[in-house]
Parts: C-alpha cells; structure tokens; sequence
C-alpha cells in the first residue's frame, strides 16, 4: 500500500513576516489524515511582537487579537513540537508546503523560549518531509509562471476548504494538493518515503544551482550590454564612466584596508 493513504501530518503556520531569525508564529495547524479521515488541531499564540498590518493583512489576525485571544507562546510551541516529534518517531511523514520555512521558524521559536528544538528531542533532523512545492519544482520545473499555495491548487484542480492563508485551510488544501501531484506522476506514490525526501533534497540542490547559474548568466549579459553601451559613447562619456568604476574601486580598497568591507570566512 503507498504511504499516500497514510498516516500523514501537514503542518502550516501563519506568522508576523518571513524572516526566520526574528519573526513569531502566531496561528498553528496540524492535521492528521489517514485512509480519508482527517482530524485538525489548531492553535492561536499571543506573540510578544506586534504583529505588522501587512502580516494581519494576510491571515487576519491583528495584535488586539492576539493578544487577547491567544496562548502563551511557550505552552503552545511545547504542544506543537511533542506532536510533530511523537508523529516523526512513529514514522509519520510531515507534510508542508514550503516546509523549510515553516519548520525553519519553529525551530527558531523553540530556541527563543528554551524550549528543546525538534532536532534535540529526535536527535536527528526532521524526517520523512514531503512538501508539494518541491515536488511540483521536480516534476515541472520548466514551466513558468508563480508557484504560490494557491496557484498551485489551480493547476492540478485542488478547490480548498474556504480562504487560503487560514493555517488550518492552507494544512488541508496542502494535503490535498500533495495528493493530486501523487495523481499526475504515480511513480512518487510508488517509491517509498525515504526515496521521495531524498528526491525532494536533490530537487532542491538543482534548483538553487539553477537559480545562481540564472543569476550569473543575467549579471554576464548587463556587463555585456553596459559595455557595449560604453564603446559606443562619445569619449568623455566613456572616461567619466571608468573614472567612476575606478574610484568605486579605490572606496572598495580603502575599507577593506579599514577592516570595514565585510570579509566571507575561509
């Protein structure tokens, strides 16, 4: 039988920004499925940051809200993770859409309020993590367009439960979308779990090459142009550029020399 029956545990949460290192959790969702039951759990935190109008923008909580409604972000967070590891030591694969983020952040979260992260109660990373966003990037990688939660339901006929960007709406659609990748390319459903997340990690190492060979070949073609542009200027336009790129360079040099240019390590 293919692990797409079950059990499986999607994950999503909804937040004040998207930065890992400084941004909370403010609404959490779990829901287990298994043989086409489904049963969610969810959870509203009281985040000790205010929460930016373009973050309640998006998921519709305000600070008020929060604040006034919601738990102790330690309590919560504690809850959260003895779920997700009780789930990943039996064996249940979490499933997430742009899981990295979403566990990235809870990681981040655990730490912040000394709680032990997900990797320190296993002793290993998370795994199996199945997560449609990278899977749709192996299996379709060359079409174009965005690859949102939404666009993505879209194009393999996922209708969602009510409005996305409700943690536990996104956590079903997300379940839901997984299922209809499996639909498309039934070859994910016939390997195991650990095939599929190793698949997902090559996945994703060739697609951030991708991106940096995409960015490379971009800055190649503007310095092309520029100099192109620059041969045909009249004379004094082109000495007044390469007088300019030299004193940026000398600025450069004299900074470093200050030990103000910051310096990758070895």
């Amino acid at each position: 039988m293919s692990w797409v029956t079950g059990p499986l545990l999607g994950l999503d949460t909804e937040t004040t920004g998207v930065d890992i290192a400084t941004d909370r959790v403010v609404t959490a969702a779990l829901v287990r499925r298994h043989a086409g039951t489904t049963h969610a759990r969810t959870w509203l935190l009281a985040p000790d940051v205010d929460i930016p109008p373009q973050a309640t923008a998006i998921h519709g909580i305000s600070t008020e809200h929060a604040r006034g409604h919601g738990r102790p972000p330690s309590e919560a967070l504690e809850e959260i993770a003895t779920e997700l590891a009780d789930a990943v030591t039996a064996g249940v694969p979490v499933v997430a859409y742009n899981a990295s983020f979403d566990l990235g952040l809870l990681e981040a979260e655990l730490a912040r309020h000394g709680l032990p992260t997900l990797r320190e109660r296993l002793g290993r990373d998370v795994a199996p993590v199945l997560d449609p966003l990278v899977l749709d990037r192996a299996e379709d990688g060359a079409r174009d367009g965005p690859r949102r939660l939404g666009d993505l339901c879209a194009h393999y006929g996922v209708a969602s439960a009510g409005p996305l960007h409700t943690a536990e709406v996104d956590v079903v659609a997300t379940l839901d979308l997984l299922e209809a990748i499996v639909r498309r390319y039934p070859h994910l459903g016939d390997a195991d779990l650990a095939t599929v997340h190793q698949h997902q990690i090559a996945a994703v190492r060739a697609w951030v090459e991708g991106a940096a060979a995409r960015r490379a070949a971009r800055a190649l073609a503007k310095e092309r142009a520029d100099r192109a542009r620059l041969a045909s200027a009249p004379l004094l336009t082109r000495l007044a550029s390469r007088l300019r790129s030299l004193v940026a360079r000398l600025r450069l040099r004299s900074r470093a020399a200050r030990g103000r240019t910051y310096r990758p390590p070895p």
